[in-house]
Formats: C-alpha cells, sequence, structure tokens
C-alpha cells in the first residue's frame, strides 16, 4: 500500500510541476492581453483552438472566464507548494490544502467537461461547432483535469500516511 501511495504521489508531483508553466503559457491566454505572450504562443493557441473546437479559449464564457481567474489567482499559487509536498511525500500538513484544491477543480471542471459535450455552440470566429467525435476529444483533453483531482482526494481522505494522527488525552 505505502509504494502505491508512493507512486500517486510521483503523479501528483508531476501534475503540480507540468501545470505551472501549462497555466502561465496556455490557460491564463483567455485573460491576460494577449500583448504578454509572444506571437509563437499566440499562433499556438490558435492552431488549438482551430483544430479542437475548443470554443472556451477562443471566446470565453463569463463563467469560464471566472474559472481562469481562480486558476491563476488562486491554484497557481498553490502549485509549487503542492509539487514540494508530494515530491517530498507524506507531507501531512498538505492534506487540508489538497482537499480544498482538489474540491474546487472538480467543481470547476465538471461543468466544463458538460458545456463541452452538451453546449449548443455557435459558428464564431472561423470555428465550427464540433461533432461528436471531437467532442469526446475535447472532454478528453480536459478529463485530467478532473481525475487527477478526484485521486488527490480520494488519497487525502483514506491513504493512512495523510491521516492525521490521533492526540490522545492524558490522566
Amino acid at each position: 500500500m505505502a509504494s502505491f501511495t508512493r507512486l500517486l504521489e510521483w503523479i501528483f508531483f508531476l501534475y503540480f510541476f507540468t501545470h505551472i508553466p501549462i497555466t502561465l503559457l496556455v490557460d491564463l491566454q483567455a485573460v491576460l492581453p494577449p500583448q504578454l505572450y509572444p506571437q509563437e504562443l499566440l499562433d499556438l493557441m490558435k492552431w488549438y483552438v482551430v483544430n479542437f473546437k475548443d470554443h472556451m479559449m477562443m471566446n470565453p464564457p463569463a463563467w469560464f472566464l471566472s474559472f481562469c481567474y481562480c486558476e491563476g489567482l488562486f491554484q497557481l499559487p498553490f502549485f509549487p507548494v503542492a509539487a514540494y509536498a508530494f515530491f517530498k511525500g507524506g507531507c501531512r500538513w498538505i492534506r487540508i490544502p489538497a482537499i480544498v484544491y482538489s474540491t474546487h477543480v472538480a467543481t470547476t471542471v465538471i461543468p466544463i467537461i458538460a458545456h463541452v459535450l452538451f453546449a449548443d455552440f455557435e459558428r464564431s470566429n472561423g470555428v465550427d461547432p464540433p461533432n461528436q467525435k471531437e467532442r469526446l476529444t475535447l472532454a478528453s483533453i480536459y478529463a485530467p483535469y478532473l481525475v487527477v483531482p478526484l485521486l488527490i482526494l480520494l488519497t487525502m481522505l483514506f491513504s493512512p500516511r495523510y491521516k492525521q494522527e490521533e492526540k490522545r488525552k492524558r490522566r
């Protein structure tokens, strides 16, 4: 069981460590001025939007923008802290922040995936509405950001490695 938990910690470390540049270079393009990004990153985003039909990154609805702001303001500062904790392993102090993070992210990614799968997209900015296969492909791009936080939540709740030790009363 300990080796499985350690494997999960390495997965969590990689998730947080790689999420730092993903957030800075990709996700925050939805909310930050384009002048902050080199043309190559703007072109890469345009390629992504056109090829994966991710309308939310081209014309983000207000609710999606609120998620992006939360990611930049609250989640991004947590990423290096969490990466450190999971790299080191067994840091019980990360339990409550990881529970807060994972529940927050899961509750934001669920509406994103639901929107991708069920929304009635209109043609906008030269991006055609996605067909069912393209919707499933786009949902699979967002899915790891639901699955990994749920694994983090389950690990924090049920792994003995992260449960707080009970303090016994002295007589």
